[in-house]
Order: C-alpha cells, then sequence, then structure tokens
C-alpha cells in the first residue's frame, strides 16, 4: 500500500471507491446519502492545488482504498484547514485513517497550516477515535448531531509517542508476517541441490516446514518428490510467501504473478540488482515500490534468505543447510556470504538463534525493521546486527535508544556511511555508546558477548574476581581487566594458595589492582566449587572471571559440574565466564539445557582465553550501566525564540540560498537561543577601532577577520589585552600590514579560561552530530574529541562536556580552578535545541570557547545554512 498526492487521473478510480463504499460509511462521511459524487465535487476532489488545497489517496494495487483532503478556512488568526478523511469498510480498523492523518498534517505543516478542524457526527465514533489517539490535543464542542473538533498539529512529545507506538506495531507486525508463513513458494525451484532454487528448496523440506511448500518450475510435474506448478497463479492454495531465485530478467513476470496471486511477502536470492549500478539500482527500486503498493515486504535482492527456529514454524527459507539450535538470539545482517559464516560459527559456538535476517541489498526490510519486530518478540533477548550501511540512520538511533532499554544489542559496523564514504570510527563508536549499542569490531567479538549475554545475568557493577590454577593466565586476566576500566576483587577463601607469580616476577603485593584466587596446578572441582561459591557470595564481587586449564589432560565433567553446582546454589544472579580448556561458545559439559534447544539460561559461556573474557565482560558491564542510568528527557532551555529564528533563516536563504553566514548574521541567529558571542566590532580605520574600544570597554582584543588569521596556532593575527586608545591605534596599524585587509575586529576580552570547541554538522549516518573538544593544535592531531547525535537530553549534554581524554583539565588542577561544567553542558543543549527546531541550519562551529569558573563565552562562531536536509525520520511514515 502507498500513499500519495491526487490527480485529475484518479476521478475514474474515485468514483468506483466512493461507490464501493457502504451506505453506512457513505452517511457518516457525507451526513446523509450520497450514492455518486457529482462532476462539481470530483472535479474539485481532484483538481488541488497541493497549498491551500491537499488531496491524498492511500492505493494498493491499482484500486485507492482511502481518500483524505483538507481545505483552507477563510478565517482570521492563524491558517487552519478543514480536515476529512474516508477509508473503504475492508479496510477500516486497520490504522489506515490514522496514517492518512499523519500524512495530511505533514502536508499542511510544510504549507505553514497551524490548526485542523473536522466537523463529524456524533454517532461516528470510530473517526473521534482516530483524532483522540493520533495523540493531537483536542479541543470538541458539539451541536446538535454533530461534533466540532479542532486541534494544532504542531508535532508535539505526545503525538510523536503515538505515532511511533503505531509505526512500531504496524512495522514488527509485517516482519512476523514474514517469519511466520503458512505456507511457502520457492520460485525457481530447481532438484539440483547446487543452484539457489535447489539449495532452499532442500533447506526448507529438510528443516521441517510447518506448513506447505510449493515448488515453482515451468518444466517440471514434481521438484524432490513435491508436486511443481508452472506458476505461482496456478496453485490452488494461498501462498504466504515467496522464495524467488530466478535470474534477474524473469523478476518482472514473477512479481506479477505473485501481485496478482496476493503474496504476503518476498525474499528474493536473486542477485544482480543494486549492486550492479544504475540501472540495476533502477529496477530494485522498481520491484520494491510495485511489491509495496500490494501489500508485500520485500527481503533482498541478493539475500541469504530467512529462518525461525520456532519449532511451530520450522521456517529456513536459507541457503544455509544448518541452522543453529533453538535459542534467543536474534540476527540480522546484509551479506549473503557472510550470513552463512555467521550461522556457522553460531553453530560451532553452540548458541542457538530465534530468528535469522539476511536482507541482501536492504532494498526493502532492513535493520530498523528488525529492530521493531524484536523488541516485542517474546523468543528473542538479545539482538545481533551485522550492518554494512545505514538507511535510516535517523531511525536507527531513535529505535536503538527504545530497544536497548530492554534488550540489548551488540553489532559490528564496517564504519560506512548511507552514501559509502568511510566513517570516522569514533564517531560511530562514541554515537553507538549514545543509543546503549555493544560496539564490537569483528564477528568473533560478537559472539564472545551474545554468548555471555544468551546464558548469563547482567552485572550490577564494575568488580570483577578471578579464580584459576594458572597463575601466567590469572594474571593475563587480571590484566586485561584493569586494561578494560574493571576492577578486580579477591575473595576469601581456604583454597586460595595466593595470588601467584607474575610473569614478569614483580611484586604481587604491590600490584595497584587486586589480585587472582590461585587454586594452583593441582587444583580439584570441590577446590573450583568452593572458590567460586566464595566470590559470588562476595559483596565486593559483581562478576567472576574462572580458569579452567589442568596441566595434563583429565576428564572435564567434575570440573563442569562443580561451576555448574556454585551458580546454581548463588541463584544464577551474577556472571560467570571461564576459560574452561580453551573451548569457546557455550560447551556442553557448562550447558544448561532444554528439550529440542540451545543452552538455556544458566550455561556458562568459555572464551578461548581470559583476555576476550575480560573484554567481553566489560562491553557488557557498560552497556547494564547505561540501561542502569533512568532515562533523561530532552530539555529546552528558557529563552528561546523559535519563530524570530525560523524566520531570519527563511529570509537569508530567500535572499542568496545556501551559505555561511557573516558574522553579523551568526550574532542576530544565535542571540534568538540565547547563545551570546563576546561582543565585537567590525572597524575599517584606526579611528573606528579606538572608538569601538571605548564603546566596548576597555580592557579589548583587536583580531584580523581571515580565516587564515583566526586560526593560525601562534595568534598572529591577534593583539590581546589592550588597555588604551593608543595601543589600540598601534595594534590595528600592526594587523593591517600583517593581513593586508583593513577589515578588523575590536572585542572586549573574555574572562580568562580554559578553550573549547564545540561543533555541528550534518553527518550522512546519523543526522546531525555536534562535537566537542578541548582546543589546541596537540588536542587536534591526537583527535581527543567526543561525538554525540542530536537531539540532546540532559543528561547526554553533561556527559558529553566530560567524555574527552582530556576532560578532567576542565575539573582544576595544578593548571587552573575547576570551569563551569554546567554552562557548557547548557551551551550544547541551545545548540541542540537550535539544530532540532530549524533543520535549515546545516553547520556550526563555535571555536574557541573560553570555559571559565563562572562563565562559558564564545569569542567565536561560524554558521552554515541551506536546504532542509532529508529528515524522513522526524515526519509521516514513508511506505513505498
Amino acid at each position: 500500500m502507498r500513499i500519495r498526492p491526487i490527480v485529475p487521473a484518479d476521478a475514474e478510480a474515485l468514483a468506483t471507491f466512493h461507490t464501493g463504499l457502504s451506505d453506512r460509511t457513505r452517511y457518516l462521511r457525507y451526513f446523509g446519502p450520497y450514492p455518486r459524487i457529482s462532476p462539481k465535487d470530483m472535479y474539485r476532489t481532484t483538481h488541488v492545488d497541493y497549498h491551500d488545497r491537499v488531496g491524498l489517496v492511500a492505493v494498493l494495487g491499482e484500486a485507492i482504498i482511502g481518500v483524505a483532503r483538507y481545505e483552507l478556512l477563510d478565517r482570521p488568526g492563524p491558517r487552519a484547514a478543514e480536515v476529512a478523511f474516508v477509508v473503504a469498510d475492508e479496510h477500516q480498523g486497520r490504522g489506515l485513517g490514522s496514517i492518512l492523518l499523519e500524512h495530511l498534517a505533514g502536508a499542511a505543516a510544510e504549507n505553514d497550516v497551524a490548526a485542523f478542524v473536522a466537523e463529524v457526527l456524533a454517532e461516528n465514533a470510530g473517526m473521534i477515535t482516530v483524532f483522540r489517539e493520533a495523540g493531537y490535543q483536542l479541543q470538541r464542542s458539539r451541536d446538535g448531531a454533530e461534533v466540532h473538533l479542532e486541534f494544532a498539529i504542531d508535532p508535539t512529545e505526545a503525538l510523536r509517542t503515538v505515532r511511533d507506538a503505531r509505526e512500531a506495531a504496524s512495522e514488527a507486525r509485517s516482519v512476523g508476517n514474514l517469519l511466520t508463513p503458512g505456507s511457502v513458494a520457492v520460485i525457481g525451484a530447481s532438484p539440483d541441490p547446487a543452484r539457489v532454487g535447489g539449495a532452499v528448496l532442500a533447506n526448507l523440506l529438510a528443516g521441517g516446514f510447518s506448513g506447505p511448500v510449493f515448488p515453482v518450475n515451468p518444466n517440471r510435474q514434481s521438484v524432490r518428490g513435491v508436486r511443481a506448478y508452472p506458476t505461482v497463479r496456478d496453485i490452488p492454495d494461498e501462498v504466504d510467501l515467496a522464495v524467488v531465485a530466478v535470474p534477474p530478467a524473469a523478476i518482472g513476470a514473477v512479481l506479477d504473478d505473485c501481485m496478482a496471486k496476493g503474496v504476503k511477502g518476498l525474499v528474493v536470492l536473486t542477485a544482480g540488482f543494486g549492486e550492479t549500478g544504475a540501472d540495476g539500482l533502477a529496477a530494485e527500486h522498481d520491484l520494491v515500490a510495485a511489491a509495496r503498493g500490494h501489500g508485500m515486504r520485500v527481503v533482498g535482492p541478493s539475500a541469504l534468505g530467512i529462518a525461525n527456529t520456532d519449532p511451530a514454524v520450522g521456517l529456513n527459507a536459507t541457503l544455509a543447510p544448518v541452522l543453529p539450535e533453538r535459542g534467543r538470539i536474534g540476527f540480522f545482517c546484509q551479506s549473503g556470504p557472510l550470513g552463512a559464516a555467521i550461522l556457522g560459527e553460531a553453530a560451532a559456538r553452540n548458541l542457538g538463534l530465534s530468528t535469522f535476517v539476511s536482507a541482501g541489498n536492504r532494498a526493502d526490510v532492513s535493520g530498523n525493521d528488525l529492530l521493531q519486530y524484536w523488541d516485542t518478540a517474546a523468543d528473542t533477548e538479545v539482538i545481533l546486527l551485522y550492518l554494512e550501511s545505514f538507511g535510516n540512520p535517523r531511525k536507527f538511533s531513535r529505535l536503538a535508544r527504545r530497544v536497548a532499554r530492554g534488550k540489548p544489542i551488540v553489532a559490528v559496523s564496517s564504519g560506512r556511511l548511507a552514501a559509502g564514504a568511510d566513517m570516522d570510527r569514533t564517531v560511530v563508536r562514541d554515537l553507538f555508546a549514545q543509543a546503549g549499542i555493544i560496539q564490537v569490531d569483528s564477528i568473533s567479538e560478537l559472539f564472545d558477548c551474545a554468548a555471555l549475554l544468551a546464558c548469563q545475568p547482567l552485572p550490577r557493577g564494575s568488580r570483577v574476581a578471578v579464580v584459576g590454577n594458572s597463575a601466567a593466565l590469572n594474571w593475563l586476566a587480571i590484566d586485561a581487566a584493569h586494561s578494560e576500566g574493571l576492577r578486580v576483587h579477591r575473595p576469601v577463601t581456604s583454597v586460595d594458595r595466593g595470588p601467584g607469580a607474575r610473569p614478569t616476577e614483580r611484586d604481587t603485593h604491590a600490584s595497584p589492582v587486586g589480585g587472582p584466587v590461585d587454586l594452583g596446578p593441582e587444583a580439584t572441582p570441590a577446590d573450583y566449587r568452593e572458590a567460586v561459591l566464595a566470590a559470588l557470595r562476595s559483596d565486593e564481587v559483581d562478576a567472576v572471571i574462572v580458569v579452567v586449564i589442568p596441566p595434563v589432560p583429565v576428564a572435564m565433567s567434575g570440573f563442569a559440574d562443580a561451576l555448574r553446582a556454585a551458580t546454581a546454589a548463588t541463584g544464577h544472579d551474577k556472571p560467570v565466564l571461564t576459560t574452561f580448556v580453551a573451548e569457546s561458545g557455550v560447551p556442553r559439559l557448562l550447558a544448561v539445557r532444554t528439550t529440542g534447544a540451545a543452552p538455556a539460561r544458566g550455561s556458562i559461556p568459555s572464551y578461548p582465553d581470559p583476555e576476550r573474557a575480560a573484554r567481553a565482560l566489560a562491553r557488557v558491564q557498560r552497556y547494564a550501566r547505561w540501561r542502569d542510568r533512568p532515562v533523561s528527557p530532552v530539555m529546552r532551555p528558557p529563552g528561546i525564540a523559535t519563530a524570530a529564528a525560523a524566520a531570519l533563516v527563511e529570509g537569508w536563504l530567500a535572499e542568496s540560498g545556501g551559505r555561511w553566514l557573516s558574522d553579523d548574521e551568526a550574532v542576530r541567529l544565535l542571540r534568538c537561543y540565547g547563545i551570546e558571542v563576546v561582543a565585537f566590532r567590525a572597524v575599517r580605520s584606526a579611528g573606528e577601532a579606538v572608538a569601538a574600544a571605548a564603546e566596548l570597554g576597555y580592557p579589548v582584543a583587536a583580531k584580523a577577520t581571515g580565516e587564515l588569521w583566526r586560526r593560525r596556532p601562534d595568534l598572529l593575527g591577534v593583539r590581546l589585552d589592550l588597555w588604551g586608545p593608543e595601543a589600540v591605534r598601534q595594534a590595528y596599524t600592526d594587523l593591517v600590514e600583517i593581513c593586508g585587509d583593513p577589515l578588523l575586529h575590536v572585542q572586549q576580552m573574555a574572562t580568562k579560561g580554559v578553550g573549547c570547541v564545540l561543533r555541528v554538522t550534518d553527518d550522512p549516518s546519523f543526522g546531525s552530530v555536534i562535537e566537542f573538544g578541548l582546543s589546541g593544535m596537540i588536542i587536534d592531531l591526537l583527535g581527543d574529541r567526543a561525538y554525540r547525535a542530536l537531539p540532546l537530553t540532559a543528561a547526554e549534554a553533561a556527559a558529553l562536556i566530560e567524555a574527552p581524554r582530556a576532560a578532567p583539565l576542565l575539573s582544576g588542577g595544578p593548571a587552573g580552578p575547576a570551569v563551569d561544567k554546567a554552562a557548557l553542558a547548557e551551551l550544547a543543549q541551545r545548540i541542540s535545541a537550535l539544530f532540532d527546531d530549524i533543520p535549515q541550519i546545516r553547520e556550526m562551529s563555535c571555536d574557541p570557547v573560553l570555559a571559565a569558573p563562572a562563565s562559558a563565552e564564545i569569542i567565536y562562531a561560524r554558521v552554515r545554512i541551506g536546504p532542509q536536509p532529508s529528515r524522513f525520520d522526524a515526519g509521516p511514515r514513508r511506505l513505498a
């Protein structure tokens, strides 16, 4: 289904739609019997100006199933329009009216319409419910049998919440339909297992799919003993899911058959689309547009397939012959070959999956859709993502923040932007951390974290105990934990033989971190049970890393029983990780089994070396700390004049289009948001400079205005602390001689402090990204910057200021007193509000900002404006 503007050519389809409405629906919409649309009304409905009069139609296939329109009212005050819509009887109650209203409101906002008005029959409870549940603040009045409704269409937080909930339910339902089909057709089925159509059919049949499987092959009566059909249209039963494995040239005919049959979803394994160039990309877009227009979701093209290990479904519509066992991990990736490797790695580590999607080119179904689905999927507790690019990054960030509050998300990102350019991994790291995503650098690290998250509870803190029988590996675990920011505690137990000697033979008792519980090489299972119990029962321990490496081959079942008994005795309330004879994943001896499924909760993961165990634990602990923080709201500081700022930007864009603002323009704009630049005056002579200094008040600074001079680290283009007219006059003469430009700035001297930088750029992957760091050449060379996606919550603004490695300089010390970090955080919040309110502001730099004990003063600010970027996540949902 897709929503588009109405056009005159829709007249015939609109007439058909109208006559297909029930008498009751027509009565509720038109307040009386109205069997046919008059020619006059038809003309007015289909001929609109898309400004004061706007009409939208919802189209499924070639048929109109819903109509919505607004028309501007002639009344004083803010622009208001009357709104009305009607939905075909068979599609009522599915949320279509809410979506039409959402899109109409988006069009109205673009046309400066401030409010909607609706006249509704009092008995039309369904229509009134649509308006009420949309999240608008309704003003109601009743006149006899009619109800008058009026509401502002500004996107309030309540409206966004309702919109997001409706979107989440819709997208989760569409993905659920793909993963739980009642029947599957394999188009291009082949008896040859070496061919794509043969492999996927064999896997479907071998995987025990619970519904019928229909091979489609015009040249065979049966495939693998199952009756085949020439086309999907010839299948006598309903088809929920079609798996397509035909050459690209045949996709068009296959799509026509699927649309005619009413197939609900497509998994396109065929390659040769967007990855081949412009023509392939255009064909890919046409495929998705046609499918979505008929209510179908598309996985692919160039996908490995989809899988659902639920025994009630048993779906293996992939090219991978073996799936991992049933588990609680959902996995999304793009690349087909990579997906096959991922499934193999999961099976080798004895980790189970609930559902798996390899989306290939991600032309339609994306990681965002799967996040919506897994958020409410009771059988999925951990989400794994391998991201090669971001489709709708703003939406991804919003969804991840919400989903990660309840379910951990672990992601590997190649660092490529949606546009395909290289992305600074520091930016990805910071923005993932802001959204609560556990970022890892490889598939191995992905499964290291997944094993811990799927089997063990989250740690309550950063304190870890190390128990083992190898002094060398014990200290390796200690050092790794310390380097990852974990604190090591050594619990008291009678089986501890001392911390053991470091390989470097340093004094272990002088170590700045706690030592391990060393059981010695001859440790018995009983020793392990006692030591692990002591650690788990200690109030000073939040997690335990256990090293079990016997010096000679012995039966390991006793050691495994001891570890499982210790964790069970304490109620599995603290995570336990092992290096269990260097196994990777969940060793079968350490697994808690349930019938027909992968290891259950309480199973103990193992890592090839204790360093990997410590690294996984540290990442999970940072996630647990993020999740424990209270949700911080996006706060708008007082003294913001949004309308004034918007008017300035619109005027400048109308005059000269996108550009960098002048210094004076930037000051005017920022002042609307309570952001002040230290006062300055532009001067063109020594006399003007002296007069400006007298007006501003001494002391002052004189500065060259060219970008080359402003950014010089040696401050050759600046004269500071000028206390009198002669000093100002001399400074002006010297600077003009140096830079060759008579235009200088005379500026008040700011309070001396620590130089900082705040910048905002429009990142292709994450939208508006704010950057903070201390200023200086060395800091720039080291790349010591912190990044956050906008808008900022109050907690995120404060965390941004504390994030750079050099941030301790802001807290005071031998170099100077502590600065006003709250003022820096408030400045970041004001900048965040500015960019969130006015998307035509594309870039901004405040450099330097002098942070002093009682202030944060901007010395110089630059602002770039331009056309509004694509902000699909900020407005109505795009359905096609």
